[in-house]
């Protein structure tokens, strides 16, 4: 069995302060960063803090995620030097889409382009 990628494993909620101070540096707001989390995965802004407050794992909270956003087929581009249209790891596709939203409200993209309006 091939062994999980540490990222995987990784308390959404150790890595959610990165978001927020990735787009806070930039001007951007924690709304803004919840927005995106919410638009991507379905989850109201409660289930979203319930997560952060148990301390979900990136699987579990994806697994538990009420619904992808239809449109996150328009999330192209590279994040991390991977083209994340290309990344075969359903988990790890999930995660490297919100790597590039949150990368693209830091870099001053406008909210409906982000949210693929």
């Amino acid at each position: 069995m091939m062994t999980k990628h540490r990222i995987f494993t990784t308390s959404f909620a150790s890595v959610y302060p990165h978001y927020i101070n990735k787009a806070e540096k930039k001007g951007k707001t924690k709304e803004e960063v919840d927005l995106i989390i919410r638009w991507l995965t379905g989850y109201s802004q409660n289930s979203l803090e319930e997560h952060l407050n148990k301390r979900s794992d990136f699987e579990t909270f994806f697994d538990q995620a009420p619904q992808l956003n239809p449109n996150v087929s328009k999330i192209t581009g590279v994040i991390c030097g991977y083209r994340v249209e290309d990344i075969e790891d359903e988990l790890m596709q999930k995660i490297r889409y919100l790597d590039k939203l949150i990368d693209e409200l830091a870099r001053g993209k406008k909210m409906e382009s982000i949210l693929r309006k």
